[in-house]
């Protein structure tokens, strides 16, 4: 967290991460932020129809839960 601050500043500031193993990106290669954004504050989303693989997103849910981000 120093390290971020020091770098990029007061406003990148954060108090957790969560290191996945690969991100959720659409077939062009944009990573999906709101969905994770979404998934991460325990709201509703929809798989968008043009994610490259949506097993990534199961994956990622299951690592929110455990670390007690997501419900």
């Amino acid at each position: 967290m120093a390290l971020v601050r020091e770098r990029i500043g007061p406003v990148a500031a954060f108090k957790q991460a969560l290191v996945v193993p690969r991100l959720p990106k659409t077939r062009s290669g944009k990573v999906l932020r709101g969905t994770l954004r979404r998934m991460a504050d325990s709201e509703p989303y929809k798989v968008p129809a043009t994610i490259d693989d949506p097993a990534i997103l199961d994956e990622i849910r299951v690592l929110l839960r455990e670390r007690g981000f997501a419900k």
